[in-house]
């Protein structure tokens, strides 16, 4: 029941990727600068954050602890640094949502999620346990490339598919980060620490290059008047914060199944109710349904065997 619990969580947490890259690709079609707009949305996540630490002794004890693992040694620093590849995963949101609308971005994410999950989870990366390469979790993992492949091919979506390789890269790190930031939660003992170090780390990383942008004369439009289009911090924090968790119950692999999952249907969902040039059509329906039936397959256990009368 535990495990079904944390893979639901999950699968929320994939929705909020998606419902995200809407937000942010959004946010950057208006401002005409999608590196802005990811630092918009790091900023408003970390403003969030920072007015929580000031009412939470548990926040502040939480950061407390991670900056001390980081003084003794016990933890490497640069574990601390998964904010970077955070900040990657929201500026290709700016920058590509906005052209090619949430499905084909997520194809890409999906791709490169897929493909780095599987060796992060066998070399137990960081230090986390070691998940064993399995039948059904290798089934999962080819029906997951399976469903990518369906979604490129769907009716009307080639058109701006080579903006896929930036996706494919976040989506390649992505597993990366979800490991890190699970050993960043352990070593801390707060989801609210991890997240603190990640928003932190990406908003200074964003605010460097949005500064180096201004400099060569990359210039955006005034910032819009609409509320919801500054929510994608917001959410970033709630799925960050979920992850960091979720990853020691289910491991990389599987969590990034569900994060996927998530990610598919509210992605066909916003598609379908909130149109944008990118129709939902009968392929891309199929591409989700082997989607959720790789979430399925790749979580399957067996069953331990009963112990053997002496």
């Amino acid at each position: 029941m535990i495990h079904l619990l944390w893979l639901l969580a999950s699968i929320a947490a994939g929705a909020g990727v998606a419902v995200q890259s809407r937000i942010n690709g959004e946010l950057g079609a208006r401002l005409d600068h999608g590196m802005l707009a990811a630092l918009v949305s790091f900023g408003v996540g970390l403003a969030l954050l920072a007015v929580l630490l000031l009412v939470s002794p548990g926040a502040r004890g939480g950061v407390r602890r991670l900056l001390g693992v980081l003084r003794d040694g016990s933890m490497p620093w640069w574990y601390a640094t998964t904010g970077l590849l955070g900040a990657f995963l929201v500026a290709t949101q700016g920058v590509v949502v906005g052209t090619t609308g949430v499905a084909l971005y997520t194809v890409g994410v999906v791709a490169g999620q897929t493909t780095s999950a599987l060796a992060v989870d066998r070399a137990g990366f960081g230090g986390l346990a070691r998940k064993p390469i399995t039948a059904p979790r290798v089934i999962g993992a080819l029906l997951a490339l399976v469903a990518v492949g369906i979604a490129l091919v769907s009716a009307g979506e080639l058109q701006g598919a080579w903006l896929v390789v930036l996706p494919f890269i976040a989506g390649l790190l992505q597993s990366f980060q979800q490991a890190f930031g699970g050993l960043v939660q352990r070593h801390s003992r707060s989801a609210i620490a991890q997240t603190v170090s990640n928003f932190l780390v990406g908003t200074l990383a964003l605010a460097v290059f949005v500064g180096i942008q201004s400099l060569a004369g990359v210039t955006a439009r005034p910032l819009p008047a609409e509320p919801w289009l500054y929510a994608g911090g917001i959410l970033g924090i709630v799925f960050i914060g979920l992850m960091s968790i979720a990853v020691h119950h289910l491991g990389v692999l599987t969590m990034g199944l569900g994060v996927i999952c998530g990610q598919v249907v509210a992605s066909l969902l916003l598609d379908w109710l909130f149109p944008a040039g990118h129709p939902v059509t009968a392929w891309s329906l199929l591409g989700a349904g082997l989607t959720i039936a790789a979430v399925a397959v790749s979580s399957m256990r067996r069953p331990a065997r009963a112990a053997r009368p002496v």
